[in-house]
């Protein structure tokens, strides 16, 4: 297998992955995402690269640190870089995501939560780790598709009336980011077509969502 963006895989300095960070390229096709990720003027990177069809094309070894992450964190613990993996969906972010990507996209995560040991509670999107900024894999990604396999988590039965701030805490949103910023990251997750203020469905959703 080869790997051609090597000007982006940095040594992680003994630091296993421990994250798996989902984005999509909001780029028009695979052809125009694959070119970006592999210009190291772009200081941009991905481990992984998923097609419309399904096939996961590697990018950057998953022993080597990419660029994909930027400023953020997540359970208190920023340079998301060093710690995660980064798969790239193509996606423009206006269209819902091919049933053979999602295949694709099962199949890879299981495989590199094998490997890695990286539980379900560990594959966030994103918009997760940096709120108000970024906004992908976004509202049409199918989380609770995942949950259903083990390779996420999703909300069971309603958990109970609790403060919305400490049970995102407890999630992994970044405490320092905007309040306003962390419920719509938690919706565009758990709850992607709610508006308005929080409410009493936010705060037990996010109860009920796995540690």
């Amino acid at each position: 297998m080869s790997f051609p963006s090597p000007n982006h895989g940095e040594r992680r300095g003994g630091q296993r992955p421990e994250l798996i960070v989902i984005h999509y390229t909001g780029m028009a096709d695979a052809a125009s995402a694959r070119c970006r990720l592999c210009d190291p003027e772009a200081e941009v990177s991905a481990h992984w690269l998923l097609h419309e069809n399904g096939f996961a094309e590697a990018l950057v070894p998953e022993d080597r640190r990419a660029w994909h992450a930027g400023a953020g964190s997540w359970l208190g613990r920023d340079d998301v870089n060093s710690r995660s993996i980064g798969i790239e969906i193509v996606n423009p972010g206006n269209r819902p995501f091919p049933e053979a990507q999602m295949r694709g996209l099962e199949r890879l995560l299981a495989e590199i939560m094998s490997l890695w040991q990286i539980p379900p509670q560990a594959v966030i999107g994103h918009s997760d780790m940096a709120p108000g900024r970024k906004i992908d894999p976004g509202p049409r990604f199918d989380w609770r598709r995942l949950a259903l396999q083990g390779l996420s988590v999703w909300p069971g039965d309603s958990g109970a009336d609790l403060p919305l701030a400490a049970s995102l805490d407890a999630i992994g949103y970044p405490a320092d980011a905007a309040p306003e910023d962390r419920l719509q990251a938690f919706r565009l997750r758990f709850r992607p077509w709610a508006t308005g203020p929080e409410d009493e469905t936010d705060r037990r959703l996010a109860a009920a969502v796995p540690r």
